[in-house]
């Protein structure tokens, strides 16, 4: 099969980090999402068994079917307001399921009709880098800053990374990575006493559709997923030139989404509440770091797949073993297997003149992390150096 043949370590290793990196980051939210209405163990076990089905299965095949790193992840943004809104709102677990319905036949919609894709492609290129830079640049910050509390661990994960980037720059996140879980094992700090071998079972909830779990929950949960999710998620398929000017077509965005929307659909009776294009780990999977030839970085996104699939079969024993890293750890690999793509992000949103205020400041508001009407920087960023470019030209026209 072509797949074993393309596939090396470095890209199996950046589907593990990319699953460790969106697993851990974010899996205490959905927890706390499902809580809010008022889920129980076994519902829990089946929210975890639909989005890792739907993660993995949305991921794994078309990138195996198109050659290409296509990569999709539940919406932690999305999670987020659900957790807020639950709680004030009081609503069920049927309410909830409708509303994800709801919010997945909008994706679906906009999906179909092209009209996100066609939006994105009137940004320019230097406003998307700077969105997917600003958007990842926090997770560089944090690497630097988890030393406060882990001085030693970042110290060693930056030495080994910087030597592996100079000897063996294919293996060079491989390296630091083996080297961080042998110093964290050697110190004890790994919680391997957190996993327990179970199999996650699906729990069915009938939708029971209302008017104010609609407004209050479905409306908020698709725009967020749209501004906050897919939004920088198109970035980064163009950032790694796999947009629509790549010489094979480049990544069909209207007809992922599509996938998602449809996913999401079949899946929100158990638990899927949003499943989005990935901003974050997809970078991690399109970079050079994964494969150094692009057309093989597919992979990548395979085996990230197949992970997430595990971990919705699987269940408690996969999220034992990737939540036994320490958080240092985990935000420090982040860090660091994403700084080529930031480095390359900000190089490509500066390079023209022109655009550079406007790049700037989409990436400047990007990296502040300002939430307004619920929906995050990453849509804010854009407005905001859409809104300067827009004057700068006029006024340059108008001279």
């Amino acid at each position: 099969m072509q797949f074993f043949k393309d596939l090396n370590l470095s890209a199996f290793t950046a589907g593990f980090v990319a699953v460790l990196v969106g697993f851990t980051s974010s899996v205490a939210i959905v927890f706390q999402a499902a809580q809010a209405f008022s889920a129980t163990p076994e519902q829990i076990s089946s929210w975890m068994w639909a989005l890792g089905l739907g993660m993995g299965l949305c991921s794994a095949i078309p990138s195996l079917w198109l050659k290409q790193p296509v990569m999709v992840a539940w919406s932690t943004p999305g999670a987020a307001v659900l957790a807020t809104a639950g709680l004030a709102g009081g609503f069920s677990m049927g309410e909830a399921v409708a509303a994800f319905m709801v919010s997945a036949a909008l994706v679906t919609l906009f999906g179909i009709t092209g009209w996100f894709e066609k939006t994105m492609n009137r940004i320019p290129m230097a406003i998307a880098a700077a969105l997917l830079a600003g958007v990842l640049a926090r997770f560089g910050i944090q690497a630097f800053a988890a030393a406060q509390t882990a001085l030693p661990l970042v110290l060693l994960m930056l030495v080994i990374y910087l030597l592996g980037r100079r000897l063996l720059p294919r293996y060079a996140v491989v390296l630091t990575l083996l080297g961080a879980i042998v110093f964290a094992a050697a110190r004890g700090q790994m919680t391997w006493s957190a996993m327990s071998f179970s199999l996650a079972l699906p729990v069915f909830v009938a939708p029971q559709f209302s008017a104010a779990a609609i407004i209050s929950l479905a409306l908020p949960l698709f725009v967020v997923t749209m501004a906050s999710q897919n939004l920088p998620g198109v970035a980064a398929i163009r950032a790694a030139g796999y947009g629509p000017d790549a010489p094979d077509g480049g990544i069909p965005v209207s007809k992922i989404i599509t996938l998602t929307g449809v996913a999401t659909l079949v899946l929100a009776p158990f638990g899927a509440f949003a499943l989005n294009l990935s901003a974050i780990t997809a970078a991690i999977c399109m970079g050079p770091e994964a494969h150094e030839d692009p057309r093989k970085r597919y992979t990548a996104a395979v085996c990230c797949g197949a992970i997430y699939v595990a971990i919705g079969i699987f269940g408690a024993a996969v999220t034992g073993l990737l939540t036994a890293f320490p958080k240092e750890v985990v935000v420090a690999i982040a860090g660091l297997a994403l700084l080529g793509t930031i480095g390359s992000g900000l190089a490509q949103a500066l390079r023209e003149e022109s655009h550079r205020e406007a790049a700037l400041i989409t990436f400047l508001v990007t990296l502040s992390g300002v939430t307004v009407a619920g929906v995050g920087s990453a849509f804010w960023g854009v407005v905001a150096g859409a809104f300067a470019l827009f004057v700068q030209q006029y006024r340059q026209r108008a001279a």
